[in-house]
């Protein structure tokens, strides 16, 4: 009994990381380019996302509150964004360190 509730909490647990930032997409890579309302990533597999953002959009560094002035081309970043067919809105963009 008690390793089946052991095994139920893990599967909840990895459920909730899963879902944790709901439908939003996913987008890692380093900036290439930026403008007033958007910025360009390039993705591991060599792609180009270009990303839009507005005054909703959060922007993290190193775990604190930042703005678009903070990033930089060159600078890695994790963004959670909504997808609308194949454009993307940031949610949050977290700004890594300078490639």
């Amino acid at each position: 009994m008690i390793q089946s509730a052991g095994i139920l909490a893990a599967a909840l647990l990895v459920r909730a990381l899963a879902f944790g930032h709901g439908d939003l997409a996913h987008i890692y890579g380093v900036v290439t380019a930026i403008d007033d309302h958007s910025i360009s990533v390039k993705t591991a597999d060599g792609s180009i996302k270009v990303v839009a953002f507005d005054g909703e959009t959060h922007f993290l560094k190193a775990g604190a509150p930042a703005t678009v002035k903070d990033l930089a081309i060159g600078n890695r970043v994790v963004i959670h964004a909504h997808k609308n067919g194949d454009k993307f809105h940031a949610a949050e963009i977290k700004i890594g360190m300078t490639t």
